[in-house]
């Protein structure tokens, strides 16, 4: 089950007896992912969008609205549509409700939604909603790993000039966004190569204190983090940075995250989702296992303070 694109703009148009969109004007993941589903199972059972429509006495602009994530279904019409595709599997039919029962809802990050990038804010909707995450990352210590003084530096010096207020508010945001891996809320996977921890971008001090929370953060049972080595090579330097996001009990990558200069793009095609699900285990495969990746850690860190 995929998610669709999270670049989709509300239109601004809404039939009566429709459940509002969020506040904000903008689908929200949990709408989007179930309008995938119930538009995936439509085809399945080889159903157009006007016989979608007769099931729940709509109109096919609603059913289109609904698979696009544009409009929230009700309960009611959601097991309507699923008897009618002859889905009969309870955990999946549960998991549907669940999502039209919630699909409205921004979660945390609403206050501060206005001050960051919508592409940003459907990055942290997807995180928060996973329940797998695996990150890759060549060049930084990820987002969900960072302290908020190595977050602050790197912010600080990134290409584009950021106000020291929003600075701060960024910075709380990547806070916000760890609770739910502190919280085992999800499995986390990372992957850094080895240059992330053995060449600090930072200050001395910060990149002690950060391999030290690196350190700490493998310590807990829904954590994993493994460093490529520099023998590794080609690997590393051609494969960007990437985040893979599930949503099920099973690891299977329903969306992809790739950040970029300009913001983050998430990919959705089955091939894009295959191909970077197979590419994380290579990635996997070559770096070190998370012992020694994490001696490695403590290696680096005793020749920083003797240094």
């Amino acid at each position: 089950m995929h998610s669709l694109s999270c670049r989709l703009v509300w239109d601004g148009f809404r039939r009566r007896g429709e459940a509002p969109l969020p506040t904000g004007g903008r689908p929200t993941v949990r709408s989007r992912r179930l309008g995938a589903a119930l538009r995936q199972y439509r085809q399945a059972a080889k159903l157009d969008q006007p016989q979608a429509a007769e099931i729940i006495a709509s109109s096919q602009a609603r059913i289109s609205r609904i698979e696009s994530g544009q409009a929230t279904p009700r309960v009611i019409e959601v097991r309507l549509l699923l008897d009618a595709y002859g889905i009969t599997d309870a955990d999946v039919r549960a998991k549907l409700e669940e999502l039209a029962k919630h699909s409205k809802n921004r979660g945390w990050w609403l206050e501060h939604a206005e001050h960051l990038r919508p592409d940003y804010v459907d990055h942290i909707a997807l995180e928060d909603d996973a329940t797998y995450i695996r990150q890759w990352q060549p060049a930084l210590v990820p987002g969900l790993l960072q302290t908020p003084s190595y977050a602050r530096a790197v912010i600080t010096e990134g290409p584009d000039y950021i106000a020291p207020d929003e600075i701060s508010r960024l910075v709380k945001v990547r806070e916000g966004r760890q609770a739910k891996i502190e919280e085992g809320a999800a499995t986390y996977a990372a992957i850094l190569w080895e240059v992330v921890v053995a060449q600090p971008l930072v200050s001395v001090d910060i990149h002690r204190e950060q391999l030290t929370a690196i350190l700490e953060a493998a310590k807990r049972k829904n954590v994993t983090v493994q460093v490529l080595p520099f023998g590794a090579g080609a690997l590393a330097v051609t494969t960007a940075g990437f985040s893979s996001f599930s949503f099920d009990s099973e690891p299977t990558v329903d969306a992809v995250a790739i950040e970029n200069l300009r913001g983050t793009s998430v990919l959705e095609a089955p091939e894009d989702l295959a191909a970077y699900g197979n590419m994380f285990d290579v990635l996997r495969s070559a770096a070190l296992a998370p012992e020694a990746s994490m001696k490695l850690i403590r290696d680096i860190l005793r020749s920083i303070k003797e240094d």
